[in-house]
């Protein structure tokens, strides 16, 4: 952890001149974003997986209703469809699996008594929202600041909030009946982004900077990888190439 440490604390000097008292918070963003870069190349294999995982789902989905009452029969004809189409079930998984760590990684690099002294602009770095409403209420100094970043985690969820909808009208995640609880998966995982407004909101300032940030980068990433959506409104999957 030293080693990260050291290195926001040496991105820190180098921005100083021009970011001032909130060289730090540049800091963060910065090494997030280094950090959201050096991933990027698992990030494009989790789409490359979820791509074939949503143009094999209406054979997945046949299978599983022509051997619903045999198990054993499903496997077997499961895994020679995914060993033909040359498609992982667990494809792209990483870069999720990797999320978790990194953001305790990050929770214990950025809170605490290493944030003590440093800020963005009038709130402190360790603090949290409520200790802004302590010290200044809402439209207080270092209110503003949050104010300012739940407006623009709100922006950022609503626009992967539409387009998640219009890619799963397009694609679903689930093909419909294919398995108990499709319908609500659907409904669930476009509202997921929206749980970033109540993590800003308990974490340190330095915390929600990275996930500001990283969520960010995901949307944005996203939102190119997939490019736009070429399917019909009929819901017809492209061929494959």
């Amino acid at each position: 952890m030293s080693v990260f440490a050291s290195l926001v604390e040496r991105l820190a000097d180098l921005l100083q001149p021009l970011f001032a008292t909130s060289a730090t918070a540049a800091a963060i963003v910065l090494f997030t974003l280094l950090v959201r870069l050096a991933i990027h190349p698992l990030s494009r294999a989790s789409v490359r997986g979820q791509k074939a995982r949503t143009r094999i789902a209406p054979q997945l989905a046949e299978l599983r209703r022509k051997h619903a009452a045999n198990p054993q029969r499903l496997g077997r004809e499961v895994a020679e469809l995914h060993a033909r189409e040359q498609v992982s079930p667990f494809a792209g998984i990483l870069p999720g699996l990797l999320q978790a760590p990194a953001f305790l990684l990050m929770y214990r690099l950025f809170s605490g008594d290493r944030m003590a002294g440093h800020t963005l602009l009038a709130a402190p770095l360790g603090d949290r929202w409520g200790d802004a409403l302590v010290h200044g209420g809402v439209l207080g100094p270092a209110g503003r600041v949050y104010l300012v970043l739940f407006l623009f985690v709100a922006v950022v969820a609503a626009f992967s909030y539409r387009r998640t909808k219009r890619q799963l009208a397009d694609q679903p995640l689930v093909p419909e009946g294919s398995a108990p609880g499709a319908g609500a998966i659907s409904r669930v995982v476009p509202l997921l982004p929206f749980v970033t407004l109540v993590t800003v909101a308990v974490v340190p300032l330095a915390v929600a900077l990275y996930l500001v940030t990283s969520t960010t980068w995901t949307a944005v990433e996203r939102a190119l990888l997939f490019g736009p959506s070429r399917e019909r409104a009929t819901g017809t999957l492209p061929t494959r190439p």
